[in-house]
């Protein structure tokens, strides 16, 4: 194979593994808590009103991969954003999920706090807490219920003891929190927390109440975390409460465990005008919530690796490979996706077969009245038939639109007609050529392969 066609090869197998090139395999939004009449007594942090959702926002990373950094700039926004306004612990209420402190969680509404986080969610001490899906929780719990002091009122039950459905586990029984022995350092922030009065006016704050944070300035980050579990490695980046519909887009820097070092890639929710991917700046569909689905499967037109959810109706047309430069002698109106190092022209094929690859050239070529080829186009089988001869040889080989030999086939010396059934499952969509020889005599057929 020559170098070029080699080089397309190439370019193919880069193509359809974009999908999987990526280290972020998701982003998980889990309902952590619905609240209730009771929690609402509690003034001290604020009335929480009932129906209010608590939402945990966790970024799924592939084993093996650290989350270092969000972020938003001058080109990529950092935006959190509900149809209703977020709610804030008035009394304890933290910015950061690793400002907290763990005796906080059990006063009044506390545990609730909109915040923003990097796996961890409570200070550095004994033990040091991170976030983890409550179906992955199995130490049990000390949120809500009997480990709460009631707030305000005094609620004999405790608060943050709803069992409503739509959240699935009671925090009660798991609270989404378990322990980590890799620790985190180096924490660093930027255009949340004023740096010099130490307030926060924005949505992880309780000195103002809305419904967005948006940010082209702003930063959380450290050393780097991985999930609690190390086979879905899972990371907490937010918990938002609010009794609105939640959106989001953020930008992230994963650390990758590339050899003989690691290696910072970047993710962003949105390409700015003008930027391309490269091998450590990417953009993640998951980034972006809720998730746009469309066309996510790269064997047709309609592709984009901008969406996070395959939607199949969204595919309407598949790939074919193929020359489409009308002055080649093997243009194949078929095609609709143009590989110009594919086209033979006279004199010049790439040191391929131009007899082969373009038959229409071979003056020699003498046809096989009768013989057919069914149906065209083909997807999972193809036909050939032969008409009746006197003990002549039969062969056929069979190439793809690279020249390259797919099928081979002799049958010896026959008399009589011949028809031969061939299976195309394992074969590419595109253009094929068949190379058919009865006695002295060849023809070439053509087809398309969907």
């Amino acid at each position: 194979m020559n170098r070029k066609i080699s080089l397309i090869f190439q370019f193919l197998i880069i193509f359809f593994s974009l999908q999987a090139s990526a280290q972020i395999e998701n982003v998980i939004v889990e309902t952590y808590y619905v609240s209730d009449n009771n929690d609402a007594t509690d003034t001290i942090g604020g009335i929480l009103e009932p129906g209010s959702t608590t939402y945990r926002v966790y970024i799924d990373l592939v084993p093996g991969c650290r989350l270092k950094k969000i972020y938003g700039d001058a080109t990529h926004t950092l935006r959190f954003s509900s149809t209703a306004p977020f709610w804030n612990n008035l009394d304890r209420g933290q910015t950061f999920g690793n400002d907290f402190s763990k005796s906080w969680l059990d006063e009044g509404t506390v545990a609730l706090d909109s915040y923003l986080a990097i796996g961890q969610t409570t200070k550095n001490g004994a033990s040091t807490y991170f976030g983890i899906l409550k179906t992955q929780d199995t130490d049990g719990s000390f949120i809500g219920g009997v480990n709460n002091d009631g707030g305000w009122s005094g609620i004999p039950d405790g608060l943050i003891a709803n069992q409503d459905s739509a959240a699935g586990i009671p925090v009660t029984l798991a609270d989404g929190m378990d322990t980590l022995a890799d620790l985190p350092t180096n924490w660093i922030d930027d255009g949340i927390v004023d740096g010099i009065t130490g307030d926060d006016s924005t949505i992880f704050g309780s000195l103002k109440v809305d419904s967005e944070f948006v940010s082209n300035n702003a930063s959380l980050q450290n050393s780097g975390v991985m999930g609690i579990m190390p086979g879905s490695n899972q990371i907490l980046i937010a918990q938002l409460t609010t009794k609105g519909e939640i959106s989001f887009e953020l930008n992230v820097v994963i650390e990758e465990p590339t050899i003989p070092n690691p290696t910072e890639v970047i993710y962003v929710a949105k390409l700015a005008p003008g930027e391309s991917e490269t091998s450590t700046f990417k953009l993640s569909p998951y980034l972006t919530y809720p998730a746009q689905c469309g066309c996510s499967d790269a064997h047709y037109l309609e592709y984009s690796n901008a969406f996070a959810c395959n939607d199949q109706s969204a595919c309407k047309t598949l790939i074919v490979y193929g020359c489409m430069d009308t002055m080649a002698c093997n243009y194949d109106p078929a095609a609709n996706f143009n590989i110009a190092a594919l086209c033979c022209y006279p004199g010049y094929c790439g040191d391929r077969n131009l007899a082969v690859i373009c038959p229409s050239l071979n003056n020699e070529r003498l046809r096989i009245a009768g013989s057919k080829l069914y149906p065209d186009p083909a997807q999972r089988e193809i036909t050939l038939e032969i008409p009746e001869g006197e003990n002549a040889q039969i062969e056929f080989d069979m190439h793809n639109y690279l020249g390259e030999m797919v099928v081979q086939k002799n049958f010896g010396s026959v008399s009589g007609s011949v028809s031969q059934k061939m299976d195309l499952d394992g074969l590419p969509s595109g253009l094929y050529i068949l190379h058919l020889k009865v006695g002295s005599s060849s023809d070439i057929i053509k087809f398309i392969k969907n």
